[in-house]
């Protein structure tokens, strides 16, 4: 496996505006995107949750890429990392519009999608988007979900929240969340809210494509049985759930890595 180090000079951002004044996003917001030119698959990364492109497992994958001579997209949603707007004026809904708008712009051909919590319902988000269109400029080969948290914001927030924290976020609007990862950071209303409208699964999910889940049995944030009951809304072929007896939600130890570099090698 070959990391990002002072031999792999990380790439400079380059910036995209995404969305219009006065649409229901909350207007433009300007998104930081680092695009490693190569062969392909293409690799297209989807973080998580108040992470950005400069994590670990981020930074490895782009590391593999350039070792490989692959193509590799990664990005931070608005609110997050290098990218402008606020991380409050977030949602579903704004957040993937950002990640259609790098993948339309920065990808061709086939593309090996990486998502990351968060970033696992994105991913299974731009495929249902992308398999509504009559012709696309890249397409998917293949999905790796690792500790996928699709409808994160009803199944894992919204119904695992105390009546008092329900209160708060109804009333006030929001709710500072405690995290162990840094400072407490807020769950907005709005976040609750617009998410309903991107929930996928009450129903069948076909992408269209492979897919691989990598999820950790000790994982505190996304529960396996979340995993189970995404892979059962997939089709029965091409479905590989791994499970990691001791991994945790972030699954970023140098074996976890391993496991993710390889699930990526294996879709063609």
């Amino acid at each position: 496996m070959t990391e990002l180090s002072a031999h792999t000079p990380d790439l400079e951002p380059a910036f995209i505006d995404v969305g219009q004044n006065g649409n229901q996003n909350s207007g433009r917001r300007r998104i930081a995107v680092r695009a490693r030119a190569g062969e392909g698959p293409g690799l297209f990364w989807l973080g998580g949750f108040n992470s950005d492109m400069k994590g670990t497992k981020a930074l490895a994958l782009d590391g593999w890429a350039a070792g490989q001579n692959r193509a590799c997209v990664r990005f931070d949603y608005s609110g997050h990392g290098e990218s402008g707007g606020a991380f409050r004026d977030g949602t579903i809904g704004r957040w993937l519009e950002e990640a259609v708008a790098v993948f339309d712009r920065f990808c061709a051909g086939p593309q090996v999608v990486i998502g990351s919590s968060m970033g696992g319902w994105m991913a299974l988000l731009l495929a249902r988007e992308l398999a509504r269109r009559t012709s696309n400029r890249a397409s998917l080969a293949g999905l790796v979900l690792i500790a996928p948290a699709p409808d994160f914001t009803e199944e894992l927030m919204w119904k695992g929240f105390s009546p008092e924290i329900r209160q708060e976020i109804e009333t006030r609007g929001m709710w500072l969340r405690p995290s162990q990862y840094g400072e407490p950071y807020p769950i907005m209303r709005a976040l609750i809210e617009e998410g309903r409208n991107h929930l996928v699964l009450g129903s069948a999910i076909d992408v269209g494509c492979p897919v691989h889940i990598l999820q950790g049995a000790q994982d505190p944030d996304v529960p396996w049985r979340h995993a189970f009951a995404l892979a059962h809304r997939l089709p029965a072929d091409d479905v590989v759930l791994t499970m990691i007896q001791d991994g945790d939600h972030r699954l970023s130890r140098p074996q976890d890595i391993a496991r993710m570099i390889a699930a990526v090698a294996e879709m063609k």
